[in-house]
């Protein structure tokens, strides 16, 4: 059985590995992004760049996107001469995006009612680094015969992909990690700051926690990063958490469940953000403590 065609929509930070992977696995990949020279890295992969939306959409069967927030997949979608206006019978939408989970059932009735073509929300956790070794942890919303449609082409970007429930599942499940990968954000920043304080190595936590009830991914990339003040390469941007921890403050709105730690990380992230440090690395809270 041959590979579906595939058309990727946003080449970014999470976009370019993914698209690698889907490349190294032997799908025929298209790709299209606002901003058209961050294409040249995967175009020399193997990718075909379009030239427009419209272009994409024609000559594929599955329309996968990795964009920046809800606005940039309304947009993309349904703006004028996007996604919506050349899609048709026999594709499906795979949105990778972290978004509104209220918005992308609003836009997976719409594309599927207007243009018959399903929707699957499937956002990715695991950073640019679970990108490159393809060991995301990808959590689906949708229909059941859509997810196992689309688990082919999920497969190689994964270590493991895991079906929630109808569209906006997997959103929601992204907001869930999101809130927890937040929060221990803001109380790490208070750790290495209360360490140094102290008179004690903050280099040294990593080594001494690491195995404990303490220990995880977030700790592990973060608290090095903090204690050394390292915060050049971004491997993600404060702007993307505070995003998130928003989301989660409006879902809680919606099903009337509290978020109290969520929505103080998210107050503790913006005031970082107005100094100028929307587009830093997390890591670089620290500074508000010290």
């Amino acid at each position: 059985m041959s590979h579906p065609r595939l058309g990727f929509i946003g080449i970014g930070l999470m976009g370019d590995p993914m698209t690698r992977r889907l490349l190294v696995a032997g799908f025929d990949v298209t790709v299209w992004n606002r901003s058209a020279d961050k294409t040249a890295g995967v175009a020399a992969a193997g990718a075909r760049v379009a030239g427009s939306l419209g272009e994409l959409v024609a000559g594929v069967d599955m329309i996968l996107m990795c964009l920046a927030n809800t606005a940039v997949v309304e947009a993309v979608v349904f703006g004028e001469d996007g996604v919506a206006a050349h899609a048709h019978h026999g594709q499906r939408l795979v949105d990778l995006s972290s978004s509104d989970p209220e918005a992308t059932r609003r836009f997976a009735a719409r594309l599927v009612a207007d243009h018959g073509v399903p929707w699957v929300d499937a956002p990715v956790s695991g950073g640019v680094a679970g990108a490159e070794a393809g060991e995301l942890a990808i959590m689906c919303g949708g229909a059941h015969q859509d997810v196992e449609a689309v688990r082919p082409l999920l497969d190689p970007l994964a270590a493991r992909v895991t079906h929630m429930g109808p569209v906006g599942s997997g959103q929601v499940t992204k907001v869930c990690n999101q809130m927890i990968v937040g929060c221990q954000a803001a109380v790490i920043a208070e750790t290495v700051a209360l360490a140094e304080a102290s008179g004690v190595d903050a280099h040294r936590l990593s080594e001494a926690l690491a195995g404990g009830f303490a220990d995880s991914k977030p700790f592990r990339i973060l608290t090095p990063r903090m204690a050394a003040s390292d915060f050049t390469s971004p491997p993600w941007h404060l702007r993307t958490l505070l995003k998130d921890l928003d989301l989660a403050v409006a879902q809680s709105g919606r099903v009337t469940s509290a978020t109290p730690m969520s929505a103080l990380a998210a107050q503790l992230m913006r005031t970082h953000a107005a100094r100028g440090h929307g587009e830093a690395d997390p890591a670089t809270l620290v500074e508000a403590y010290r």
